[in-house]
């Protein structure tokens, strides 16, 4: 078993509360459609984000006192920390019509949220040990020497289904591969017709209810973390019949029939992504895209 670092854990705050990005003054005309058009066509998709992050918060205060103030839990809320930025800053992209944007912070929350999931799973003794050796003189370099403490939980990204879900097509898309590129800045292109934009971030009622519905899911799956790690963070009755009931309209939510989602396919020896419902606008005929 290895010794506990030896640093002392400060008390952890949290903010009040998670309030929903405003109207975005100054900013260009499609900018502030965008927000329009994603507050009146997805309004119930926003408060059930807001209403994740809210419960984030809420569980995280609960776990304030001293007694609960262990190398674990803050090994556990420096990821967590990361993880609340990254889906409030895409979430913040996705009101301005700057989807493409979203998709590098939609792995890298599913990453850390993946990392949070090995730690409480049993791998957190890796974070002591290099707790243990971490925060200390350098005398070669003059610095105080951190260590990088590389860590990544593919095994959790490909087992579990909630994050595997988001964490595939998401980095896919996030990549410059040729078919995910025409589909963020091209994607009323033809046969006949390449039809690029630059900089254009008008409102996309298809690529706005694909990465708020992961955006859900991964705000949903974080307070899982946390709900799961019960003794370590305390978890009233009534915190937990928050998530479930959370969790329970995220799901619906998700699985809309009529909102913009990706499925992963097999065609012959390779697996692709089926894209339902991709559509501009709300009166527009939705059409599928196979990637």
């Amino acid at each position: 078993m290895t010794n506990l670092p030896p640093q002392r854990v400060s008390p952890i705050h949290a903010p009040e509360d998670y309030v929903l990005p405003g109207r975005p003054a100054g900013a260009a005309a499609p900018v502030i459609d965008a927000h329009r058009q994603t507050q009146f066509l997805l309004g119930v998709d926003l408060d059930l984000f807001a209403e994740a992050m809210n419960l984030q918060l809420r569980l995280l205060r609960d776990a304030y006192p001293s007694r609960y103030r262990s190398h674990a839990l803050a090994a556990i809320v420096a990821l967590w920390s990361r993880a609340y930025f990254y889906l409030g800053d895409a979430l913040v992209l996705v009101t301005r019509g700057s989807y493409p944007s979203t998709l590098p912070l939609v792995r890298a929350a599913c990453e850390v949220i993946a990392a949070e999931e090995a730690l409480r799973g049993g791998e957190m003794e890796e974070h002591h040990r290099w707790l243990a050796g971490a925060l200390l003189p350098n005398e070669t370099h003059k610095a105080l020497d951190v260590d990088l403490g590389r860590y990544f939980s593919g095994e959790v990204l490909a087992s579990d289904a909630a994050l595997r879900s988001v964490y595939r097509p998401a980095s896919d898309l996030g990549r410059p591969n040729f078919g995910a590129t025409l589909l963020q800045v091209a994607p009323e292109s033809s046969q006949g017709r390449l039809a690029v934009l630059f900089g254009d971030a008008s409102f996309h009622l298809g690529w706005a209810e694909l990465a708020l519905g992961w955006l859900l899911a991964l705000a949903a799956r974080q307070a899982r973390v946390v709900v799961d790690a019960e003794p370590m963070f305390p978890v009233s009755d009534e915190a937990r019949a928050a998530y479930e009931g959370l969790q329970a309209r995220v799901d619906a939510a998700l699985a809309r029939r009529d909102r913009c989602r990706v499925e992963a396919v097999d065609e012959g020896n390779a697996q692709r992504y089926l894209v339902h419902n991709f559509r501009r606008a709300s009166s527009a005929a939705p059409r599928k895209i196979l990637l």
